[in-house]
């Protein structure tokens, strides 16, 4: 028997690119592992270019700062937890890992497509908004195949993906635009799939 083409507020019925995500796990796999891998081979590119100065030096209001950095990701983390607690009434395990993972994905998504992959595009040549574009096209078209989200969801993605890019051209510090990449991602998804009602 065909599963049910059912659909959620981010996911498209099933199709191509498979059934509905519906587990915590199923996201990691899908799309978490991905990413970390993207952002490894990006930076394995770039340091073999030898641009280790200029990723360094998005981190340096971060590394002269490490103990507020770390108590507004404490913070964050905290009212994340506390209004879902609230919400929700109960607190569960998974759902403190979830939050804390959306951060460490917002980690190596901002520095593969914000940082490192425009900068790899850049090495060939290619002007700089236009390497932002790009990187930020195959951000969207990520969600597209391994979270398996709507188009206009995508698009959404894309643009938030080029205000953030925007955001890193106007502090250079890669741990606020992180910041805000996780604030937004868990707004947009604040607890984990589960079971039938899939990722949003």
């Amino acid at each position: 028997m065909s599963e049910p083409r059912i659909s959620g507020r981010l996911q498209r019925p099933p199709d191509f690119t498979g059934p509905r995500i519906n587990t915590f796990a199923a996201v990691v796999y899908r799309h978490g592992v991905p990413g970390l891998v993207l952002a490894t081979l990006a930076s394995v590119v770039l340091l073999l270019y030898g641009q280790s100065a200029q990723l360094l030096a998005v981190l340096q209001p971060a590394l002269q700062s490490p103990g507020r950095y770390l108590a507004v990701a404490v913070v964050c983390a905290l009212a994340m937890c506390g209004f879902v607690a609230w919400r929700d009434g109960r607190l569960t395990p998974i759902q403190i890992s979830w939050t804390l993972y959306l951060g460490a994905l917002s980690i190596w998504e901002e520095w593969a497509f914000r940082l490192a992959l425009p900068q790899v595009i850049e090495h060939f040549q290619v002007a700089t908004f236009a390497a932002l574009l790009v990187s930020n096209l195959l951000f969207g078209l990520m969600h597209y195949f391994t979270l398996r989200w709507r188009w206009q969801w995508c698009l959404g993605a894309f643009l938030g993906g080029m205000a953030l890019s925007r955001q890193l051209e106007l502090h250079a510090d890669l741990i606020w635009v992180v910041g805000l990449h996780w604030v937004a991602t868990f707004i947009n998804t604040p607890r984990p799939p589960s079971g039938g009602r899939g990722l949003g």
